[in-house]
């Protein structure tokens, strides 16, 4: 196996399908020559990559070796048959090329380009992409499955009401994680304050990752809903982990990962009730008012003075946020022996977290 079949296995199908789609985006040569093609009213079908296996698979055209430009691909597909191009946009290779797929390969598409490009995409590692002159509608096929490219402002419209969502997602999250860490201080937290919080980080989440599909289909078009992205769920990550690990029964870090998981596969609805959300965390036997306590990560790692990994060894001398709290109430200095190099300031930052100061 050479170096390129080994990045190309490395590739998952969504990654390989979202790559397709980046090729197609606003900005990219291929997409001006997409939008001249829809202009013009016509059909069409292009392959790219995987050029020999997608040539031995067809007949007839015109053996071609030029330059790939939009307009060029544009003029070819005037004429019937596929265009063939290279996997690096480089070079067209054929025009008028009669594709002959397997006709026995699965696939639900019903018009003709439509199945020819989705039994290629299946044939081949080629991305294939299909126009119909009738309809006007372009289809992106890999690996079989076949995504319709929207129009810029459809995907604009879509990406704007996303990041409004995410905007006050953030803000009830903030609100809610500012409540926690004074309850938490103060020995009150509740299944039902942890849930409430889960349930605002997984809502966050799930419209980032909605964003994220949003932004590979708008290209350079996408920079300040990026930006915008990152502002609201960027900083979210590492908290969130840490939160998860403060009320699991189980506060390794790979657990942590492995709840994640398992929350963002569960329905947001599902996540409104505390019950459900015990279970994930790995309690069997707790109701909405049980009182719960923190580890103190996620706190911890918000004051200054405690360095990298410097939360894990606290928390393995104290054992939890209240016991912590304890120990800076009697004698700051202790936390010297477990590498705190300023107590006096991290005792002094969870007073004033605590209201105390």
């Amino acid at each position: 196996m050479d170096v390129q079949e080994a990045k190309q296995e490395a590739i998952s199908p969504k990654q390989r399908r979202e790559q397709a789609l980046r090729m197609c985006a606003p900005g990219t040569a291929l997409r001006t020559a997409l939008d001249m093609i829809i202009a013009g009213h016509l059909g069409a079908l292009i392959t790219i990559g995987d050029e020999d296996a997608v040539i031995s698979a067809g007949t007839d055209g015109f053996k071609l070796d030029v330059s790939f430009t939009a307009s060029r691909l544009f003029e070819l597909c005037k004429m019937d048959g596929a265009v063939v191009i290279d996997k690096d946009f480089t070079k067209i290779l054929r025009a008028n090329f009669h594709l002959n797929p397997d006709p026995t390969l699965p696939t639900t598409e019903t018009g003709t380009r439509h199945r020819t490009a989705a039994r290629m995409s299946l044939l081949t590692d080629a991305i294939v992409i299909s126009i119909s002159e009738r309809r006007q509608v372009v289809n992106v096929y890999v690996d079989g499955k076949g995504s319709q490219l929207k129009s810029t402002s459809e995907v604009m419209s879509t990406a704007t009401q996303l990041t409004g969502i995410m905007q006050s997602t953030r803000e009830q999250l903030d609100r809610q994680l500012l409540r926690l860490s004074t309850l938490e201080l103060n020995n009150f937290v509740t299944l039902a304050d942890v849930s409430s919080v889960i349930y605002l980080c997984e809502m966050l989440m799930t419209s980032a990752e909605e964003l994220d599909g949003c932004l590979v289909e708008l290209g350079r078009n996408g920079r300040v809903i990026d930006m915008q992205r990152q502002e609201y769920a960027g900083t979210i990550d590492e908290e969130y982990t840490l939160l998860i690990r403060d009320y699991a029964l189980d506060s390794s870090e790979a657990n942590a990962a492995a709840i994640r998981e398992e929350f963002r596969k569960t329905p947001n609805d599902q996540l409104r009730t505390p019950r459900n959300v015990a279970r994930i965390l790995g309690y069997d036997d707790l109701n909405v008012d049980s009182i719960m306590t923190p580890l103190g990560l996620r706190t911890l790692n918000r004051v200054s003075v405690v360095r990298k990994g410097m939360a894990d060894k606290i928390i393995d001398e104290y054992g939890s946020l209240q016991d912590i709290v304890a120990a800076v109430d009697e004698d700051p200095a202790k936390l010297e022996e477990v590498g705190v190099n300023n107590p006096d300031v991290l005792a002094d930052s969870l007073h004033r977290m605590w209201g105390r100061r």
